[in-house]
């Protein structure tokens, strides 16, 4: 099924997607004129080819990210240092579900794909399963590592035949992007599918 994806602060670059794949790139009115029996999802905000994120083996080897029965003893937000590091060596096994909850956390600020060596088989096993892309990481990283790190890292523009993967964040422009982060994310696509969609 062809599905067409819009934002409306965007228009110029509406995209096309065909199973996994964007089968074009164009302006919503060409696209919608090509393919009129294409399902149509509106957007806020602006559509991107997502986002890199390069603190991998940080932000899902080092870092525990809490299940929310365990709220009331780990709190909600993500655990780093040595606190995360006696979580992991008491329970060897949590490292994989909270691998799994911090791709979540990774998807909804628009991540499509990160970086950086992952030693554990675990969370290159949850990370190939999520589908996220694996890129070079850069040689040099401003730090802390991020959920939304600065700077933020976009990929290349979508291009027919490729992979259907990229984020909708709701801002005007990708100016205002950089200004608030990648908190500002609605919607995110991996091969096709839709992974994250903000409620």
């Amino acid at each position: 099924m062809l599905t067409l994806h819009v934002a409306e602060n965007s228009p110029e670059t509406a995209v096309l997607v065909d199973g996994a794949t964007v089968a074009a790139v164009a302006p919503y009115e060409a696209l919608t004129a090509a393919a009129p029996q294409a399902r149509v999802r509106r957007w806020p905000g602006i559509l991107t080819p997502g986002l890199l994120n390069p603190y991998a083996p940080e932000l899902l080897e080092s870092t525990y990210h809490p299940d929310p029965r365990e709220a009331d003893t780990l709190g909600t937000d993500p655990i780093t240092g040595e606190r995360a590091a006696e979580i992991f060596r008491k329970n060897p096994a949590a490292l994989g579900a909270s691998a799994r909850r911090g791709v979540q956390r990774m998807l909804a600020h628009g991540t499509v794909a990160v970086a950086g060596e992952l030693r554990t088989r675990t969370v290159a096993d949850v990370v190939r399963r999520a589908g996220l892309a694996v890129g070079q990481r850069p040689p040099r990283l401003p730090g802390p590592p991020s959920l939304s790190p600065r700077p933020l890292i976009l990929l290349p523009p979508l291009a027919r035949s490729g992979a259907a993967r990229f984020a909708v964040f709701d801002v005007a422009s990708r100016e205002e992007l950089v200004t608030r982060g990648a908190g500002t994310c609605v919607a995110t696509v991996i091969e096709g599918r839709m992974v994250y969609r903000r409620r």
